[in-house]
């Protein structure tokens, strides 16, 4: 028990040390060499910055939140409904997942001057670019997910004469359930540097706008301190994702606890 504890302290004070010690290591450099504000702004001139400039970024978040989170739900819809489609039908499985890579292949920042020309400057291209990065990582865990449910439960039902609609409803779908939020957590913390690409290209608001504007103007702070706000966006997102699986999901937590529970009686 005692082990456990020192284990866990470890991996939280080891990372912690090592980005404090990363942080002085970078502001003692910049002072020491005198590193200009347009080469390398000091973690304290970041910080200055972001202070100074918060109602504008926290301004141009929201708009990015908005991009992020109206993606996100559409990536949603349609990873859940092709997942089921794919596992429902092998073959059309075979037909569409060589597509499903194909797309993750093709650079982003090349498709995005495209839904530009073809949906125009608005809202539209941002959240384009957020279900294409989000959909792919969801689509492909719930798939698998529900191609692992248990045999032999799936017989039981079938042997109740339950029917394939309800064999999904009752079994599939929620034993699934834990791999769609895995999904879910890995796309959360992508989707708000997809909308920061959309924006870097067509946007008059929202961060990448906000960091192209002070990128442009030789302010590397303000561009620094973006980073920090998308950082933050970004944790925030997988933040809420692991919560709401958490709620949706309780029996993974619990045996995730039995086996934690299981390994210290061992040790």
């Amino acid at each position: 028990m005692r082990n456990i504890k020192i284990l866990s302290n470890r991996k939280i004070l080891l990372p912690v040390c090592v980005f404090t010690g990363l942080i002085l290591f970078w502001e003692i450099a910049v002072r020491a060499l005198h590193i200009p504000l347009y080469v390398l702004p000091a973690p304290s001139g970041v910080a200055l910055a972001l202070i100074k400039n918060a109602s504008v970024i926290w301004m141009h978040s929201l708009v990015t939140l908005e991009e992020t989170l109206i993606g996100m739900a559409i990536s949603v819809v349609l990873a859940v409904l092709i997942a089921l489609a794919m596992d429902a039908s092998p073959s059309l499985k075979s037909a569409i997942y060589p597509l499903l890579v194909v797309t993750q292949t093709v650079p982003v920042i090349v498709l995005a001057p495209l839904f530009v020309i073809y949906f125009g400057f608005g809202l539209a291209p941002k959240v384009i670019i957020v279900v294409l990065v989000c959909f792919f990582p969801v689509t492909v865990s719930f798939c698998d997910g529900l191609g692992r449910v248990d045999a032999g439960l799936l017989s039981l039902l079938k042997s109740f004469g339950a029917k394939k609609v309800q064999t999904y409803l009752i079994a599939k779908i929620p034993a699934a359930a834990p791999e769609l939020f895995s999904g879910l957590k890995v796309s959360a913390t992508y989707s708000i540097m997809g909308a920061v690409v959309g924006e870097w290209l067509a946007a008059d608001k929202g961060l990448g706008r906000y960091m192209l504007i002070s990128k442009n103007g030789y302010m590397l702070d303000k561009v620094f301190a973006s980073v920090v706000a998308v950082v933050v966006l970004s944790l925030l997102m997988n933040g809420l994702f692991k919560l709401i699986g958490h709620i949706c999901v309780p029996h993974a937590r619990k045996d995730r606890r039995r086996e934690t529970g299981g390994m210290r009686k061992s040790t």
